[in-house]
């Protein structure tokens, strides 16, 4: 399932023009990077939104955001209203930016991923680590 979603975030971005001009793997990290940091920045702010299975709720009133709804609103007005730059966005920001990556350098990261988790149960307490 990663590795589909990642190809599909690929040809997405592909589609969008991202790939016009040669791509720069340190331009690539640096921008995850960015995602990390705003990320950061809307904890601070306290910025969080309710999503469940796209659904928001806004001032108490719960919204389709797959469908024009009666209140008139699209799903890209929706999603501006309660999910752009919330923790969650930016996290779905850092996949994003992390399986497209993936991607375009051909990298199985379903099957790292899942190497990783197993090789990490074999790790010590905090991996031998303060923190």
């Amino acid at each position: 399932m990663i590795n589909a979603l990642a190809q599909e975030i690929h040809e997405n971005n592909i589609e969008k023009g991202f790939y016009e001009d040669e791509k720069n793997i340190g331009e690539m990290l640096a921008l995850i990077h960015s995602e990390v940091s705003e990320a950061l920045e809307s904890d601070r702010k306290g910025k969080y939104c309710e999503l469940d299975n796209e659904n928001w709720t806004i001032d108490g009133k719960t919204l389709r955001g797959d469908i024009e709804n009666e209140e008139g609103l699209n799903y890209e007005t929706l999603f501006k209203m309660s999910v752009k730059d919330t923790f969650e966005d930016e996290l779905a920001d850092i996949m994003i930016r992390v399986m497209d990556l993936a991607a375009f350098k051909g990298i199985d990261l379903e099957a790292h991923v899942i190497a990783k988790i197993k090789y990490n149960k074999t790790r010590e307490y905090k991996h031998g680590k303060k923190y």
